[in-house]
């Protein structure tokens, strides 16, 4: 298919989003009818006849005397000159045929073919309205086609009848219905010959119709009639070639019939109907005109100014008359009574000679251009086709009729004049602005009625006025930048109430602060009257001549709110008002007024001084204000040709500036200069010239204050430099006053209006040769005459008093002029000048010449002020909207919260959301918080105290449970705040890193629903870092279990349930009302997604971890003890009940933040730098005070705190030693509820070598942490796991720092294991005294985590000894006081733990003592040190056994350690006899281990030690005696003491022993023979093997 059939709509669409292509339906052959004209069933020819039949014979019907009509019947007689071919003969005496009568002109063509001079042949009885459709019948004798036959011919009889004077109304009638006939049916068409002339006589047959109006009602038939066929003919196929002076005829006789009073109503708006009809076609051929005149843009003006004031409409005055056509030339030949404009051609300009011909040929050209006779003749009629200057007569004539003050014309003619130009704009406005002939209409006449008829109290004009208006400026408003700031002003002046917002009771008047009581465009104050110069009008008089805005009736209100409305629909004209006045320095802020003005008329308020429909009227302009921005978000930025938005700042920035500084210099002129010199405006105050040009320049300068200012002494400079830029040129010297005292207001002194006035005639006669004054003292003391006459002539206390008369005036200036007389003429001229126009300042002008001298005024800056821009582009929509955003966000606030209606929601919502959207793409931070706390104010979410839990119940249903609180419930129930919250989180969403200040709303509400269980502490998986438990909350005041019950609801039941409750003191079950309620508040949060906020928080941090510290309480104490929540039962109780026995206090929603900032300053390194410091001082703060708060505030701090240390080590947040003194600082029984998270904390800090773990671990406090949670059974496990990470760790954290404590921690693990001895013996007790040799439950035993941990601790004691070496080595200290600072302590804690009544522990610990003892890495060069494990080690290991409290400890198992510390003094001592040997302390040491042996011996606890000592000492002394250390005296007399004094006390204990070993007998010594160790007994610590030596 052709795509040219396609809609242009449907190709004008983006292919994404075109609709699927479909086929449209070719023009069916009914249709096709419309485009051509309508065919006939009958014969044309036929038809033609029978019209002119029944015209002839109403005219016999209707004529005073009978004349025959045989010749309109039967067709005449037959010319017998035709019946013959023509000769030359014939020729040559004029007498032509009617075949070549054309070629004698329109004037011939009248008189020879019809008859009408009385030639020789022709019947004068006949009517000659009659005899002319005779003569058409016999001219249609024998034609075929109508078509080709002359148009003019056909037309003539009926157009004689139209025209002719008296003829009656019904014949009139059938001639104009036979003539729209024929040009329906196309027998008058653009292919009939002389097409054109007959459509030139056709309009001025109908112009000037002259029928019989004797009868009113036909009257009207007949003028409904023309009507029609003048709007057929405009519209047809002929309407392209009527002329101009066609057109102004036609339109003139429209507009004739609109405006007579005496018509009938219909009558009436119909021809209002068909002029607008014809003005749609008329300015829809203006643009046609345009594209066949050229591309450029005046092209058309070019080619019709030659004609453009030679055709003129020139209604009469009472707009009765038929408006008369002035034509420059009027030849013709024809008769009076014949039709005139046949001959009536317009001669062509200089300007239309390039036009082409004006004759078209028969055979169907349908151009512009006229058409000629189809003889063939060489000769042409020049008929033009309309142009330029009939449409802009018409619409001069039309804006004519809009002049309020031409009292011609009723404000009924007014309101059909501004229909028909309401049209004209609708169609072709943008066309009138590009021509010059018509935008000067629209710039001056149209404009300056037009704002005049805006104030007038007559609805209809009124509303007619405002329409036309909005129209105006919507099609050509770049044509006129003032005249559309005059008109706004006034607009918004009116509108703008002076009423205060109502309060609403329950909001914060603070929250809708932003709507403007008054718009910015107010002037200053008038001067005042005090001289008598001057005639100030009342400010009511000056409301009604719109020179300042008034009260309208409440229809007018609605009115123009309505005609801001249709402006404000317009995409960019906001964007058009800031651009071109809010950022010109000398315009009005005019987008903020509207918006201003937009805003508070959308309050419901306003109803009531307009009308119900004002306040939703102005809320839709202000919504697609925002929708308008909203839409072009995504635009890509246009910025070609238009101002650079920097620079636009740049002027609104200046024009604040001057603003102020104005103002200043209103209240103080030497203050106000300076100021403006300080902010750069003026360059140099001291410079006349520059302080001229700013006063002069301005107009927001007081003109009484500036007057004042220019005529005191001292400022002569700038009075001489202001008065050098006027200009006074050829001007005479009330004129060149007259311009003086427009600028300021004289002064009431005579010494400062001498100093102007002498100015003023010095620089009037520099600026030229003045003609008529002869010199300076002259025009000084004309001057002071004028003025003397200006205040006599309007000075209103002068009545009843003789004014002054010329004569006085001329009189009191004789001889003044240079020592003559003045020109009489010169001073009749002043005088007539000041008389009839006073001078005045503009804003005191009567009611005479107000407007007019504004209006002059406005037409003079025109120019200067330059073309208006469209600003179709979204590169100022950012500054516009940072202007705007607040009186909108505010209007939509109030508004909702006063709205019932949910469309005014859902109108409202969308706005806030827009609103949101347009500041988080521009970033405008403070916009979005002011939206954001206005949403959340709605929601009623975001209150500074949380709500109240105490009542709080879990509903469970099934596997769901809900929490039904007071907060869901009064959420729930009502769609106001859930709307706000989903918008509120909406708008969040996505706008996260352009939030700033009103992240402290959103934490409110997230505390809120957090406190009620209506959302999880935290949405994403950034509390991993973390890894706590949820905080908890409080309990419910009761759970209720609402699954499947029994049914059983009868009265007793529900009787015993009620009863039951009451007893409890419980609160009432919540009702299904209430339930529902709280699932939608569940239902709302959960679309809010606000987990999306936690996951998009990024930029923003800073901001939201400020606002979140804010809101931690400077004082808890009222807030309400609650019970905590907790997952588990054990934990829930306790801690509630401490808080409330030491009066502390728990809020989760302390817990809430700070837990909230941590996960934030967690996110990542950078966030550790940037947020770390901040959020560690406010934990810091919380732990200073811990007596104040709860101990799960305390537990949870703390662990953040390590938390954070651990990820901030490297910035220096946290100093490691104070926050453990804080911590081991807690009282025991806050350090033990708070263990959990403490070790946590803890562990995370230490579970990773490095520098952190080394100095929290070498921290005195870190260990008294340990040390004090090591007793308590829950926190023990953790206590532990943290120690053996630290002396298992590779690398170990044990250092000579921390060696001591943790050795000391470990014996206390092992030691604690003690207490679990009970439970080991009992089976020993069950069985008997003698148990078996090893144990049989020590596994069992083990499994006691108690016993593991001691088992576990003896193991990493030992497991110390291995880095003994290491740190002898790092410590630097002497030999001596390093042994004794790393082996003694070990050895102490082992030997304590040999005598653990726990024996998995006390064999373990042995073992690990004997492998420690025998150690080779134990002896050193120096015996006093390692020597010292008999004295210090063994020898009290072996005396504490002894002991009756060890011993009964253990009965059975400390008799088996006793055996083995024998058997271990023994072991050691053979061990280290070599080194011994050489030491001079081993006697002494030998006779103290006899000694034990002695005691050991003699203890009396037990056979197994009779058995044992004798034994083991036994195998000593053999094997010293082998290796010659115990020998006789006879055989070393060196080793005689040794063995006289070992002998002497083994004597005392084993008599026999000497006996039994016969070491004194010589026996054969082997050389070389190794020291053999004792035996040893067959009992071994579980876990542990003996040394083999």
């Amino acid at each position: 298919m052709d795509p040219t059939l396609l809609p242009a709509t449907a190709t004008a669409l983006p292919q994404q989003h075109a609709a699927p292509p479909r086929r449209l339906p070719l023009l069916s052959s009914r249709m096709q009818y419309r485009s051509r004209p309508v065919s006939v069933a009958v014969d044309p020819v036929s038809l033609v006849i029978s019209e002119c039949i029944a015209i002839t014979s109403a005219i016999q019907k209707n004529a005073r005397s009978p004349h025959s009509s045989v010749s309109a019947i039967l067709g005449g007689s037959p010319n017998l000159i035709q019946l013959v071919p023509p000769t030359p003969g014939m020729r040559r005496d004029g007498k032509t045929s009617s075949a070549n009568a054309n070629a004698d002109g329109p004037g011939d063509l009248a008189a020879n073919r019809w008859g009408l001079r009385g030639k020789k042949g022709k019947s004068m009885q006949d009517n000659p309205l009659i005899s002319g459709f005779g003569r058409l019948r016999q001219e249609l004798t024998g034609v075929r086609d109508i078509h080709k036959f002359d148009s003019l011919v056909l037309l003539y009889p009926f157009l004689q009848i139209i025209q002719a004077k008296g003829t009656a109304a019904p014949i009139t009638v059938l001639a104009l219905r036979a003539t729209q006939k024929f040009l329906a049916y196309g027998f008058i068409a653009p292919a009939s010959p002389r097409f054109a002339l007959a459509m030139q006589s056709l309009s001025a047959a109908i112009t000037h119709c002259q029928f019989d109006i004797s009868d009113s009602a036909q009257e009207e038939v007949v003028l409904l009639m023309i009507l029609h066929l003048m709007e057929h003919m405009l519209s047809g196929p002929g309407g392209d070639i009527l002329s101009d002076e066609s057109v102004c005829d036609m339109m003139g006789r429209g507009l004739t019939i609109c405006s007579r009073s005496r018509f009938s109503e219909v009558l009436r708006r119909t021809a209002e109907a068909s002029m607008v009809r014809m003005c749609q076609i008329i300015f829809e051929d203006l643009k046609h005109l345009e594209v066949e005149a050229g591309e450029e843009t005046e092209a058309l003006d070019i080619q019709t100014s030659g004609d453009m004031d030679n055709i003129k409409m020139d209604p009469a005055a009472d707009g009765t008359d038929v408006p008369a056509m002035v034509v420059v030339t009027a030849v013709t030949a024809v008769p009076t009574d014949a039709l005139q404009p046949l001959a009536k051609p317009r001669q062509s300009s200089s300007s239309d000679k390039a036009r082409s011909s004006a004759e078209t040929q028969a055979s169907g050209d349908t151009g512009r251009s006229s058409t000629s006779s189809a003889s063939g003749s060489s000769e042409s009629v020049d008929i033009r086709p309309y142009s330029l200057p009939s449409v802009r007569e018409l619409f001069r004539v039309l804006v004519s009729f809009l002049d309020p003050n031409d009292r011609r014309h009723p404000d009924q003619m007014r309101v059909m004049a501004l229909r028909i130009i309401h049209v004209a704009f609708e169609v072709a406005g943008p066309s009138i602005a590009r021509h010059p002939a018509l935008a000067a209409i629209a710039e001056d006449q149209l404009c300056c009625h037009l704002f005049q008829l805006v104030r007038s109290d007559n609805m209809a004009v009124l509303q007619e006025a405002l329409i036309v208006a909005s129209t105006l400026l919507s099609t050509c408003r770049g044509v006129l930048k003032l005249q559309q700031e005059l008109y706004l002003s006034y607009l918004v002046a009116c509108l703008h109430p002076a009423v205060e917002i109502p309060r609403e009771p329950g909001i914060d008047p603070s929250l809708y602060s932003g709507i403007p009581q008054a718009p910015k465009l107010v002037k200053p104050p008038p001067s005042q009257a005090s001289s008598g110069r001057s005639t100030p009008v009342p400010v009511k008089d000056r409301q009604k001549l719109g020179m300042e805005g008034g009260a309208r009736k409440p229809d007018a209100r609605q009115a123009m709110v309505e005609n801001i409305g249709v402006l404000a629909r317009m995409p960019t004209f906001m964007v058009d008002l800031f651009v071109n006045y809010d950022c010109d320095e000398n315009r009005t802020d005019l987008c903020e007024d509207m918006i201003g003005l937009l805003s508070r008329n959308a309050l419901p308020d306003s109803a009531t001084w307009s009308t119900t429909s004002v306040p939703p009227l102005c809320l839709d302009a202000l919504l697609r204000f925002i929708q308008f921005i909203a839409e072009r978000l995504d635009n890509p930025p246009d910025t070609e040709g238009y101002p650079d938005p920097q620079t636009l700042r740049e002027k609104r920035r200046r024009k604040k500036l001057i603003i102020k500084g104005a103002s200043k210099f209103n209240e103080n002129p030497k203050g106000g200069l300076a100021y403006l010199q300080d902010k750069g405006v003026i360059a140099d105050t001291s410079d006349p010239l520059c302080v001229a040009k700013f006063l002069k320049g301005t107009s927001r300068i007081n003109k009484k204050v500036l007057g004042d200012f220019l005529s005191k002494k001292g400022h002569e400079p700038v009075l001489n430099a202001f008065m050098d830029l006027l200009e006074f040129t050829d001007k005479r010297v009330d004129e060149a006053l007259r311009v003086l005292l427009e600028t300021f207001r004289l002064p009431g002194e005579s010494p400062l209006i001498e100093r102007i006035v002498s100015c003023f005639s010095e620089k009037y006669c520099a600026s030229s040769t003045p003609e008529g004054v002869a010199n300076n003292e002259a025009v000084f003391i004309l001057t002071y005459a004028i003025l003397m006459l200006n205040t006599d002539q309007h000075n209103p206390n002068f009545k009843g008093q003789a004014r002054m008369s010329y004569a006085d005036f001329a009189r009191n200036l004789r001889g003044q002029n240079g020592g003559k007389d003045f020109s009489a003429e010169y001073l009749q001229d002043i005088y007539d000048a000041i008389k009839s126009n006073e001078i005045i300042l503009p804003d005191e002008h009567d009611n005479k010449h107000a407007f007019d001298y504004a209006w002059k005024e406005l037409l003079l800056k025109t120019e200067s002020a330059g073309p208006l821009i469209l600003c179709d582009t979204n590169i100022y929509d950012a500054d516009m909207f940072a202007t705007s955003w607040n009186p909108i966000v505010s209007c939509l606030f109030f508004v909702f919260m006063s709205a019932t209606d949910d469309t005014v929601y859902a109108r409202v919502i969308t706005g806030f959301d827009e609103c949101a959207r347009i500041a988080t793409k521009y970033g405008n931070s403070e916009a979005l918080d002011e939206i954001i706390y206005r949403l959340s104010y709605i929601s009623t979410l975001s209150t500074a105290t949380l709500s109240n839990t105490s009542l709080n119940t879990e509903v469970q249903v099934g596997e769901n449970s809900v929490m039904v609180s007071e907060l869901a419930v009064k959420f729930g129930r009502d769609v106001r705040p859930q709307l706000a919250t989903l918008v509120l989180f909406r708008v969040v969403t996505g706008s996260e890193h352009a939030i700033q200040k009103s992240w402290k709303h959103i934490i409110r509400i997230w505390l809120n629903l957090f406190v009620n269980s209506l959302i999880p502490p935290f949405f994403s998986t950034e509390p991993d870092r973390i890894s706590l438990p949820p905080i908890p909350l409080q309990n419910p005041s009761q759970i209720i279990d609402r699954g499947p019950k029994q049914s059983d609801s009868g009265f007793f039941s529900a009787f015993t349930s009620y009863i039951s409750s009451y007893a409890a003191d419980d609160p009432p079950e919540p009702s299904d009302e209430e339930l529902e309620s709280t699932l939608c508040t569940v239902d709302c949060v959960n679309q809010c997604h606000m987990g999306d906020v936690f996951a998009n928080v990024s930029h923003s941090l800073e901001a939201l971890v400020d606002t979140l510290l804010e809101e931690i309480p400077d004082d808890n104490g009222s807030t309400a003890v609650i019970t905590v929540k907790s997952e588990g039962p054990a934990s829930t109780a306790p801690n509630g009940q401490n808080a409330r026995q030491s009066n502390t206090i728990y809020d989760p929603a302390l817990v809430y933040i700070l837990e909230f900032c941590t996960v934030l300053a967690l996110r990542d390194q950078t966030t550790v730098e940037i947020l770390g410091k901040r959020v560690v001082e406010a934990i810091q703060a919380v732990l200073r005070d811990v007596a104040r708060y709860h101990t799960i505030l305390i537990e949870r701090a703390t662990f953040y705190l390590f938390t954070l240390l651990q990820a901030s080590y490297d910035f220096d947040y946290i100093r490691v030693p104070i926050l453990l003194h804080t911590v081991s600082s807690f009282l025991k029984e806050v350090l033990v509820k708070t263990s959990g998270l403490v070790l946590r904390g803890l562990k995370l800090c230490i579970e990773k070598p490095c520098s952190l773990r080394n100095e929290i671990m070498t921290s005195p406090d870190f260990w008294v942490i340990l040390q004090t949670l090591a007793t308590n059974p829950e926190s023990a496990p953790g206590v532990f796991d943290i120690l053996e990470s630290g002396v298992s760790g590779s690398p170990s954290a044990i250092m000579a720092d921390n060696y001591e404590s943790a050795l000391a921690l470990l014996n206390k693990f092992a030691s604690m294991a003690s207490a679990e001895a009970v439970v080991e013996q009992k089976p020993d007790r069950k069985q008997g005294r003698k148990p078996p040799p090893r144990p049989i439950k020590q596994e069992k035993a083990s499994e006691n985590a108690a016993v593991a941990r001691g088992m576990r601790a003896i193991d990493n004691i030992y497991r110390l000894t291995s880095r003994i070496p290491h740190l002898m080595k790092q410590s630097h200290l002497e030999s001596s006081e390093a042994w004794s600072a790393y082996w003694l302590p070990i050895f102490q804690a082992l030997t304590t733990q040999c005598t653990n009544p726990c024996r998995e522990v006390r064999h373990l610990a042995f073992a690990s003592l004997q492998r420690s003892l025998l150690s080779p890495e134990l002896t050193s060069s120096d015996h006093e040190e390692w020597t010292a494990i008999f004295g210090e080690v063994l020898f009290p290991l072996i005396l504490k056994l002894l002991k009756p409290e060890v011993f009964s400890s253990d009965r059975d198992g400390m008799s088996e350690t006793r055996v083995q510390a024998a058997s271990l003094l023994c072991k050691v001592f053979l061990q280290y006899l070599v080194i011994l040997s050489k030491w001079d302390g081993m006697l002494d040491l030998w006779l103290k281990i006899i000694e034990i042996m002695d005691r050991l011996m003699n203890s009396g606890q037990g056979d197994s030690l009779e058995e044992a000592v004798p034994e083991n000492l036994k195998n000593v002394l053999l094997i010293m005696s082998s290796n010659s250390y115990l020998v006789p005296p006879s055989k070393n007399p060196a080793r005689e003491e040794l063995w006289n004094e070992t002998w002497k006390r083994i004597d005392r204990f084993l008599p026999d022993l000497k006996n039994d070993l016969a070491l004194e007998e010589p026996e054969p010594v082997t050389k070389g023979v190794a020291i053999a160790p004792p035996a040893e007994p067959e009992v071994e610590a579980p876990g542990a093997q003996a040394q083999d030596l």
